[in-house]
């Protein structure tokens, strides 16, 4: 993948980062991009009281900070590549409101982080930062599960038809684009996803239109054969890399599979038992406060496995850089 030029890698001493670390450490090397490793502290309570000891908020924030910052600066040392300069930072403050506001000041085109601490004890594996993150961010959000490989075996790319929102096509674009560029890179299996369904179709079947059940059927079987046919031609421009010594490397798999995506694009991903999910998460651009789609929600709090979720360059995140 050698599509990124400054990659903001969030870590904590609390989770196992060592997988994050290394697999930010390859990208920026892969790329020739720049790494920044930021920790974050979150800000003590304004209503916490101290009174009874001789210590203030202030002091124990102070404290903290230097602590995690003595701790980031020992990590990025033991982790330090050739070829692979790290700067380390601390942030301190509400943790996606801070890692957003980094990728604000200093443009960062890739936010890569591990999935929080207690997301065993969680129904989803993924935390409320998180979340924030992909719905809020306007860079791609990579949230890497703990106990993934080294390297990918299966990567699943989510995409979507939709003539009336032409962003879904930017998006698939970049969705094919970071997939299958991952895929290349590591000599994963790229499996395409495009679930579909028919409007209506349970009320149309259900009253008498004046055609039969074997015509319905009919119309529903061009149907797929339309979308088959759409993912083929989407699909054509990235089914082999312009790598000559990767020509025939990118091992891709197409699915067009009749349901809700929200249903079919979890399943898939157990049922291949994919390592990663690339899609994208905006509903509408130009509408304040769509920042994620429902059928993105549902379907994120189904996986089971790192993700990587893209917005479109239009997007404009609702945190600002004023405090």
């Amino acid at each position: 993948m050698r599509r990124f030029s400054n990659i903001l890698l969030i870590v904590d001493e609390r989770m196992d980062y060592s997988s994050v670390l290394q697999r930010g450490i390859r990208l920026a090397r892969n790329n020739k991009a720049a790494l920044t490793v930021c920790a974050i502290v979150d800000t003590v309570p304004d209503e916490m009281q101290m009174s009874v000891i001789a210590i203030t908020p202030r002091e124990v924030l102070d404290i903290a900070v230097t602590e995690k910052r003595d701790w980031l600066d020992d990590t990025v040392r033991s982790a330090a590549a050739d070829g692979v300069p790290i700067d380390a930072k601390v942030l301190v403050g509400k943790p996606f409101i801070e890692i957003i506001r980094q990728v604000l000041r200093n443009g960062h085109d890739l936010i890569i982080k591990g999935v929080d601490v207690d997301s065993a004890l969680r129904e989803m594996l993924f935390s409320s930062t998180d979340m924030h993150l992909m719905r809020k961010c306007p860079c791609p959000v990579w949230i890497v599960k703990p106990t993934e490989r080294p390297k990918y075996r299966r990567v699943l790319a989510a995409v979507d038809k939709d003539p009336e929102e032409p962003v879904k096509d930017v998006l698939n674009r970049q969705i094919l684009e970071m997939s299958t560029s991952l895929a290349l890179a590591e000599y994963s299996e790229v499996h395409i996803v495009h679930a579909w369904s028919v409007f209506g179709e349970d009320i149309v079947r259900s009253h008498s239109w004046g055609f039969s059940e074997a015509e319905f059927d009919t119309m529903v079987e061009k149907e797929a054969a339309a979308r088959r046919h759409w993912l083929e031609d989407l699909v054509k421009n990235y089914s082999t890399s312009t790598d000559k010594n990767k020509a025939d490397a990118l091992d891709l798999h197409l699915h067009v599979i009749k349901g809700n995506a929200q249903n079919v694009v979890p399943e898939i991903a157990r049922d291949l038992a994919v390592d990663l999910v690339v899609m994208g998460t905006v509903a509408r651009t130009g509408i304040a406060g769509f920042f994620m789609g429902n059928t993105a929600e549902s379907i994120l709090t189904q996986l089971d496995c790192s993700v990587l979720t893209i917005k479109p360059p239009e997007f404009i995140s609702p945190v600002t850089l004023e405090a």
